[in-house]
């Protein structure tokens, strides 16, 4: 084998080996995690919130009961995400307004919103951004991973069919669970729905419990954010829990709320301001096709 030397080059090799030595400590800092981005809150309701939260604690799952449409209610999961963030005791966010499959986990803490929204699938018709977006990125920004945990729709019309999920609750409460369905639907529907749309109701509930406990991580919380008759410890996702985890249950309730709860359904309800008198029966009777009982 023939070698040719070239000259010796001092400039140029000091050069060579500098510029060498930036690629390989631009390399290292490249492939070196982002730093989390913390978002610390210290107006009044993100105190009272985390004081709230502090006398639930310790916990493996947390469970957050919202009404959908009541703006305060998604503040104070912005604040809960950034109080059990900063303590470094947030596992992962859990959503019901994400299908189960999408998830933030690949997203550094820089990510930005349309990178998030991208990642998660987010439909803004259903689940207005403006609303969870707060909540969402606060736990992106912290390097939480963010997932969907609610049952992909390609798979409703196999529930409705499937018998066996009529026999995940006790008796009572599925029934209880029907009564919900009617008065949930403002008795609009034909008696012979009740029973495919429990069944939907009850598989969304097994499906992010057992989203749940695939996040669950020792000493910290995995966070659901879902609609209150999910987050009910006597017919929700709490139901479907393994009976190892300790799993509290919060109600966000807006005004007194319709009924009274009852001390097994959640284990704090935390009142907000009643929102404006809105006919949804009325808007819901305008969707539904005319039944004929």
């Amino acid at each position: 084998m023939h070698l040719t030397f070239r000259p010796f080059l001092p400039f140029r090799s000091t050069w060579v080996m500098a510029a060498a030595a930036s690629l390989l400590l631009a390399a290292g800092c490249a492939g070196r995690p982002e730093m989390p981005i913390l978002e610390q809150t210290g107006s009044r309701s993100a105190l009272e919130t985390a004081d709230r939260l502090g006398k639930l604690l310790p916990a493996d799952v947390l469970l957050v009961g919202e009404q959908h449409d009541a703006a305060e209610h998604h503040r104070i999961e912005q604040h809960i995400v950034s109080s059990l963030a900063t303590q470094g005791l947030l596992a992962a966010l859990a959503l019901e307004m994400a299908e189960v499959g999408v998830s933030t986990a690949k997203l550094k803490p820089s990510s930005t919103e349309e990178q998030t929204r991208r990642a998660l699938k987010w439909d803004d018709k259903a689940w207005p951004w403006q609303d969870y977006g707060p909540a969402v990125m606060t736990a992106v920004r912290a390097g939480v991973p963010v997932l969907g945990a609610n049952l992909p729709t390609d798979q409703m019309q196999a529930s409705v069919n499937d018998s066996k999920l009529d026999v995940q609750l006790p008796g009572p409460a599925l029934k209880a669970q029907q009564q919900a369905i009617r008065i949930g639907h403002c008795n609009l529907l034909p008696e012979s729905q009740i029973t495919p749309m429990t069944r939907v109701q009850i598989a969304r509930d097994i499906t992010m419990a057992d989203t749940i406990h695939q996040l669950v991580f020792p000493g910290k919380t995995v966070l659901l954010l879902a609609g209150n008759g999910h987050a009910d410890r006597r017919l929700g996702v709490p139901q479907h829990l393994r009976a190892d985890l300790k799993a509290k249950s919060i109600h966000l309730r807006a005004g007194q709320g319709q009924g009274a709860d009852t001390a097994d359904a959640f284990d704090s309800v935390w009142t907000t301001p009643a929102l404006p008198d809105t006919d949804h029966c009325a808007k819901l009777q305008a969707q539904l096709p005319v039944v004929t009982r």
